[in-house]
């Protein structure tokens, strides 16, 4: 392999987690308008947000009275997005992929700050 395929294949793995991270953020949108939209417009200090690790995007759902949870795991390489099973581990099971656009859009419609658009249908 030369030094240029070695750059353009970087430069493409790059432009996926890049990709994955803006539509985890864009999930977080989703979720905090979702809550609002059931709730008259007040968000009651909920926040949803990432923290990274090496593997996986964990979108994180904290309340106004500072209690966290895990709302959903991402794949930081694949785009992957997973049901939490624990704090500290997805459950079984790919629900959606936010690389994939028909995946994506569908999950976007689907949703709501609960999380039940996680489950297998």
């Amino acid at each position: 392999m030369t030094f240029t395929e070695f750059k353009q294949q970087q430069d493409a793995r790059n432009t996926i987690q890049l990709n994955v991270r803006k539509y985890a953020l864009m999930l977080c949108d989703a979720l905090i308008e979702n809550f609002k939209s059931r709730n008259n417009g007040k968000d009651s200090g909920y926040k949803f947000y990432i923290e990274s690790g090496r593997k996986y995007h964990k979108l994180i759902m904290e309340t106004g009275g500072g209690s966290r949870s895990v709302h959903a795991f991402i794949d930081q390489k694949t785009g992957d997005v997973f049901k939490a099973a624990s704090f500290k581990a997805p459950a079984k099971g790919v629900r959606y992929n936010v690389l994939n656009i028909e995946s994506r859009e569908e999950m976007f419609e689907r949703a709501d700050w609960a999380g039940s658009y996680l489950y297998i249908r």
